[in-house]
């Protein structure tokens, strides 16, 4: 059953779509198609435009072809993300417009009271605006009692800063860990996120005494990337790197057995179903010059398309791991561009994109010249 629910995304922006795209979009024929593209390593690189990245935006604006972002990062609300790209790029994107690693959480907040939301301290805010009813993030934990985590490196002004005391905290249980983005205290978030999982019924303070694959209380990963390009000049360890410790360190609180996680973001077919249900809503708002739309119609986390307008969809990405390898699982087309995770010469394993090429704009481009338009 699909649901609505409600974003930030501002008349003024779907205005503005809506004029400089027209109001007889697109075609109904089985011809149809649409983009992907990843963010990092494709449109910007750091904080910084890829150069013409926004002209393969405005080109397929111009030639009335729907297009979503799709990235696997995260860590602030999506229509704060499109508003910094839209003005990097120079062409307006809708919050509509764009999934980001845990944009798929918001379908998992009628099934969860009490998450522990990790990440950046930016999360608590996300996860408060898609709808969850109690959040705690490790700062607050730590907040408590600094003891639980001896070696993280948050200090009291951050503490000061990003927490929030919380007066039912080893009283009311948790009922899931959801990992928004990339943690930037791996020390503290890494013992407290132990420490949920090994809890007795998710009551903190607690240990059970039973080792199990099973946690304590289910936990998410919204990507498992092990590399992502910044402005250095190696690629950076993700939270996949992030993951790979969880794992780790609750195998050896349990008797070497296996975490049983549960990861979303490219390359898994969750997040490209997700992704795919947000662009055949996205073409159907430019059908019916609903951009200034506020809401979204939301697929339960799991659920394929009942049918899709597109002939083709081709992902525009950087990574091979996430962005090539998942769109050929799923039946997508694949554009992997040299500005970002790739080089030239890199083995490219388990995974033969439909086309390399320097930018998204040469994507762009190539794509059309084969549609003749």
């Amino acid at each position: 059953m699909l649901s609505l629910r409600p974003l930030s995304a501002s008349s003024v922006i779907g205005r503005t779509i809506a004029k400089s795209i027209g109001t007889r979009l697109l075609s109904t024929t089985s011809k149809e198609f649409a983009f992907a593209f990843d963010i990092d390593g494709v449109l910007l690189r750091g904080t910084e435009a890829i150069p013409k990245a926004g002209e393969a935006l405005k080109l397929l604006n111009k030639n009335k072809i729907p297009f979503i972002l799709l990235t696997n990062g995260g860590g602030i609300l999506e229509a704060d993300r499109v508003n910094f790209i839209s003005q990097k790029l120079g062409v307006e994107i809708s919050p509509l417009q764009i999934v980001q690693s845990h944009t798929p959480y918001k379908t998992l907040v009628d099934k969860y009271e009490r998450i522990l939301a990790v990440g950046t301290p930016s999360v608590k805010n996300v996860a408060k605006t898609y709808g969850f009813k109690d959040v705690v993030h490790p700062f607050d934990i730590i907040r408590y009692n600094k003891s639980i985590t001896p070696f993280s490196g948050v200090t009291g002004q951050e503490l000061e800063q990003f927490s929030s005391e919380v007066k039912d905290l080893t009283t009311k249980k948790f009922d899931a860990v959801l990992v928004f983005n990339d943690p930037h205290d791996w020390a503290g978030d890494l013992q407290v996120i132990s420490d949920v999982l090994n809890t007795q019924g998710g009551m903190l303070n607690t240990l059970r005494k039973e080792q199990q694959w099973e946690p304590a209380v289910p936990i998410f990963f919204s990507n498992n990337d092990l590399l992502w390009a910044n402005q250095y000049t190696l690629n950076r360890f993700g939270q996949g790197a992030f993951r790979y410790l969880v794992q780790t360190l609750y195998s050896k609180m349990n008797n070497g057995m296996p975490l049983r996680d549960f990861i979303i973001g490219k390359p898994t077919a969750i997040t490209y179903n997700f992704a795919h249900n947000v662009l055949i809503d996205w073409r159907n708002k430019l059908l019916k010059g609903e951009t200034d739309s506020t809401t979204q119609c939301l697929p339960p986390l799991g659920q394929k398309p009942e049918s899709s307008p597109f002939d083709k969809v081709f992902m525009v990405g950087d990574n091979p791991a996430s962005d090539i390898i998942g769109a050929n699982k799923n039946g997508w087309e694949s554009c992997l561009v040299r500005t970002g995770v790739y080089r030239d010469g890199d083995v490219l394993d388990q995974c033969t994109p439909t086309m390399i090429v320097d930018d998204s704009y040469t994507a762009v481009v190539d794509v059309l010249k084969k549609y003749n338009m």
